[in-house]
């Protein structure tokens, strides 16, 4: 027969919101080795807290050397993308419980960048695509009095592609993007829409030849593997095909 001490404990351990989940992270360090490897932590969590959460226990508690990027955890800065069980996600937006903890979860860097170490990769090629594009608003004549006022509708032209945080989650999920560094990539794309579509702005025809490059927007296969990828919900491949249709037309 149980003991009451013992029915309190098995009560708690049972009422206990903590799991044991196996996190499997591609580990790489090239000044220890040319090659990669997996490494597994055990880590007691709530299931309702985030991957990053997770990332943090592990640096925090068991293994200081993991490296990964991150800065406001909220899903704004965008600097925690990687591979999470195959797909590109935000670490601070995926929930433990939303990716079976039943089974080892893997976590890697995304795809198509050089990585310099664990979870880290290099954004060099990423951003100087995005500024290859322009991404700034671009006006002639002189500097004026007042605000540039544009209407609701004109505003509601671009919307969608003001909400890109250059995570790079939608262009390292392009086969594109990983066969050929050289591809502008998603995200270029959708920051020259967001400006080439702007009624204010000077220099969508720039922009447009920009993007008419042997490298440019009719690299893009439609796979919507960017569009799947966007932790924004962007709707990206159709971003791409609009920049395209405004290439053919010159109507934007």
């Amino acid at each position: 027969m149980a003991t009451p001490v013992m029915d309190k404990v098995e009560a708690a351990a049972a009422a206990s919101p903590y799991i044991t989940a196996t996190f499997r992270i591609r580990r790489f360090n090239p000044e220890i080795s040319d090659e990669s490897t997996w490494e597994d932590f055990q880590v007691e969590i709530d299931p309702k807290e985030r991957v990053l959460d997770a990332l943090h226990k592990i640096k925090w508690e068991l293994d200081g050397s993991l490296t990964f990027r991150r800065s406001c955890a909220h899903g704004i800065c965008g600097s925690d993308a990687m591979r999470i069980n195959g797909k590109n996600r935000l670490a601070c937006k995926t929930l433990i419980k939303d990716i079976n903890p039943e089974k080892p979860i893997t976590v890697e860097a995304i795809k198509g960048l050089t990585v310099l170490k664990d979870l880290v990769v290099d954004m060099e090629p990423f951003f100087q695509a995005y500024r290859d594009v322009m991404p700034f608003l671009v006006t002639e004549g002189n500097e004026p009095t007042r605000e540039r006022l544009q209407s609701p509708e004109d505003r509601e032209r671009f919307d969608d592609t003001t909400k890109c945080i250059l995570c790079a989650a939608c262009t390292s999920s392009c086969p594109v993007f990983w066969n050929d560094g050289q591809y502008f990539g998603p995200a270029a794309i959708v920051n020259a829409h967001r400006f080439i579509f702007d009624s204010r702005d000077e220099a969508g025809e720039q922009r447009l030849e920009i993007l008419n490059d042997r490298d440019g927007v009719w690299r893009c296969r439609t796979t919507f593997n960017c569009t799947d990828a966007c932790p924004r919900g962007i709707e990206v491949t159709k971003a791409i095909q609009e920049v395209k249709r405004a290439l053919i037309t010159r109507r934007f």
